[in-house]
């Protein structure tokens, strides 16, 4: 099979950006549904197996400098949120797959007659030695 040309790349490029604008409003993170006890002895939810209060809802999600951050959510929220988190996942992986793309289109635009620099059979290519006595910048 043939690799795709560079018209045909650009043309599937397009498609994903239509699919990447159709995805709609999206989140990050996840949605849990959690349940507690209370801890008073004559509560029903002392009993064994008994799961305990709730179901409570939050949405959790990492934020950059922060760790995990996390707000309770209403009933009236959780479908909505849980369809937001969901097509942050159809968001990634359409991302992804323009980064592909495009890492192709790239490489199909290089320059003619500019190869990458071939090593010859049987050398290593690594890299130069440091002189001695002097320590690297920091």
């Amino acid at each position: 099979m043939t690799d795709p040309s560079l018209p045909e790349l650009e043309a599937e490029r397009d498609r994903l950006y239509a699919q990447l604008s159709a995805v709609g409003d999206f989140r990050r993170g996840s949605v849990s549904e959690n349940y507690r006890k209370c801890g008073k002895p004559n509560c029903g939810c002392a009993l064994p197996g008994h799961r305990g209060h709730g179901p409570r809802f939050l949405w959790t999600r990492t934020v950059r400098g922060h760790g995990t951050v996390g707000r309770p959510l209403v009933a009236g929220e959780v479908q909505a949120v849980r369809r937001e988190v969901a097509r942050h996942a159809e968001f990634a992986a359409i991302s992804e797959q323009i980064a592909e793309v495009n890492e192709k289109i790239c490489e199909s635009r290089a320059a003619p007659g500019l190869d990458a620099p071939s090593v010859r059979e049987g050398e290593k290519g690594g890299s130069a030695t440091r002189s001695r006595g002097r320590k690297p910048p920091r």
